[in-house]
């Protein structure tokens, strides 16, 4: 193997012993997790470790539907950034065999609530109060005693081709008739917050170009953008240091949470959880590696 972020189609297809026209297809359908350098598709040796397992349990997202219920199949955690690829990592060697799901937060959150996952991400931003998340945990758990904790701050911004030059600045620049956007797809928590803003400004998603073209992850829109086949796109400013050809434009910092369910909160799972969050070579690893605020790191936020 090469290094294990920056495998090619061909050493996919070798590692999964299929033709590179059929890693193409599980690109398409969003199968297989992968981003881009230029024009050149790359993987991750996580991203291709999380698809066999996923195949092997069949209790996981395909297409953004949770195909089973969890109940006795395994402990599983939510949500689409690397953090939580790390951390059911931690989980895994301290013994805990903690399976992911790679679905938006709004879903994820849906999923929590019909308990398909034990552990549900979120960083929906809700513009009555300007605030994350503890609205939507009410709005969609409702009559479940929920606990939220907080993980992480990123900053949320619009990816832009380098040297902005559409001088793409706000959200009033959707509403002109020369901006092309690549978007994310519903229940993510980009795409909330697009929306809402959207909303705010009076301008219709139907009148934006390429609005209705949806991506379920901040590299693969990043580098559209960076191809010159969008004109702006909105993710966080980690995923823009990795990509070559574009610009970030810092919009709003945002509270990524997780949240569980109170009457898991005893659980093994849940406390190992919780400890490695709070743990010192934990955060320190986040701290290192940029884009990730670890101040708050494992604090209670709220218990309903």
């Amino acid at each position: 193997m090469k290094t294990k972020d920056e495998l090619s189609v061909q050493d996919v297809a070798g590692i999964l012993k299929v033709s590179k026209s059929k890693i193409y297809s599980m690109i398409k359908s969003n199968e297989l997790q992968s981003y881009k350098v230029g024009r050149k598709v790359r993987f991750s040796e996580d991203d291709i470790k999380s698809y066999i397992q996923n195949s092997k349990k069949g209790d996981l997202v395909k297409n953004r539907e949770i195909l089973t219920p969890i109940r006795n199949e395994g402990f599983v955690l939510c949500g689409q950034d690397i953090i939580l690829d790390i951390l059911s990592n931690y989980m895994r060697q301290r013994g805990v065999p903690a399976l992911r799901a790679y679905i938006g937060s709004y879903d994820s959150l849906i999923a929590l609530y019909r308990k398909q996952v034990n552990v549900a991400s979120a960083h929906l931003w809700d513009s009555d109060t300007d605030t994350y998340n503890v609205p939507y945990v009410r709005r969609l758990l409702p009559g479940i005693p929920a606990v939220v904790v907080h993980l992480t701050c990123r900053i949320q911004g619009f990816y832009v081709a380098k040297g902005n030059p559409k001088e793409i600045t706000s959200w009033e620049d959707f509403g002109r008739d020369d901006i092309t956007m690549v978007n994310r797809e519903q229940g993510a928590g980009s795409r909330v917050l697009l929306d809402e803003n959207l909303r705010l400004i009076g301008v219709f998603g139907k009148d934006i170009a390429g609005y209705d073209q949806e991506i379920q992850s901040h590299l693969t829109v990043a580098s559209i953008v960076a191809s010159g086949k969008a004109d702006v796109a909105i993710g966080t400013e980690k995923i823009a240091k990795q990509v070559e050809g574009i610009d970030f434009v810092p919009i709003k910092k945002e509270r990524y949470d997780i949240v569980f369910r109170r009457e898991d909160a005893d659980r093994y799972e849940i406390q190992s959880l919780l400890n490695i969050i709070r743990s010192q070579a934990f955060q320190e690893e986040f701290s290192q590696i940029g884009g990730y605020d670890t101040k708050d790191m494992g604090k209670v936020v709220i218990e309903f």
